[in-house]
């Protein structure tokens, strides 16, 4: 059992347990990536394959020579342990999500604790299907892109660069897939209002929009639209869940003869603010 955080009289806790206690966390959450690390070492040749055959396809469709090209001596093996460290992280995303939230629920109530475990219960889900529709997204964004090459041209894609791309694309993607999750913990938190979340949801689709069309580089509409509809919907989920929980806190203050978060009574029309 994880040991209590120090605290100093009036509940506050010294920077110094603070410190302590995210060392604690960021050292076991790089031992479990590197864990991963290990068995993504052991799976690097699926997974490359995977990586390179929508280069391929490209390469037999057009019947042109387009691969990737590894330019140093120590490239491969550079890029089998990027590979290797890249799969520890998706691996491992539930044990380094714990363990994010576990710096956070030691000074949180009891219930609070649920709430926390119940965060992480979503946002590993929702990182790992932010990284499938990118590896979905993957193959039509390399043949768009790679039809841009003149008839007749060889291109040899780098090692790096391409891995780099398929790594960002990935963690881009799950990343925003995390933002609904990030919406509802920052409204339990009370730091974060749902009619806030309510007063933006233009923006929100605006921005999901510009999103994937900057991280799909493709011209097509469809992809586009594929990628910014489920974040959309995610918004709307979260909008949800934070307008239930806001709704059951203003009744309890009601009942307690508190005002409203908003700072309206109970004989007072609600503020749509």
């Amino acid at each position: 059992m994880a040991e209590r955080r120090g605290r100093e009289p009036g509940g506050r806790m010294p920077l110094r347990s603070h410190l302590r206690e995210l060392r604690r966390r960021v050292v076991w959450a790089a031992l479990g990536i590197v864990a991963g690390a290990v068995l993504g070492w052991f799976l690097f040749d699926p997974v490359f394959e995977a990586l390179q055959h929508p280069i391929l396809e490209v390469a037999q469709d057009r019947n042109s020579l387009t691969s990737i090209n590894f330019q140093g001596v120590a490239t491969a093996f550079d890029m089998k342990i990027k590979v290797s460290l890249f799969l520890g992280v998706i691996v491992t995303s539930p044990w380094w999500l714990y363990q994010l939230w576990a710096f956070v629920t030691p000074g949180l109530t009891r219930r609070e604790r649920g709430y926390a475990f119940g965060f992480v219960g979503a946002a590993v889900p929702l990182f790992l299907a932010g990284c499938l529709l990118a590896w979905w997204a993957l193959p039509n964004a390399v043949r768009i892109l790679t039809s841009m090459v003149p008839e007749g041209s060889t291109n040899l894609i780098d090692a790096q660069t391409y891995l780099s791309f398929v790594m960002r694309l990935m963690l881009a993607f799950g990343l925003a897939f995390l933002l609904p999750v990030l919406m509802v913990a920052l409204n339990f938190a009370g730091l974060g209002r749902a009619a806030t979340w309510r007063r933006g949801w233009r923006w929100a689709v605006m921005i999901a929009f510009v999103f994937a069309a900057v991280m799909t580089p493709t011209p097509d509409a469809i992809t586009m639209i594929a990628v910014a509809v489920p974040i959309c919907l995610l918004y709307f989920v979260a909008l949800g869940v934070c307008e239930l929980h806001d709704r059951r806190v203003d009744r309890a203050r009601i009942a307690a003869g508190l005002p409203r978060l908003d700072g309206t009574t109970a004989d007072e029309p609600r503020s749509r603010s």
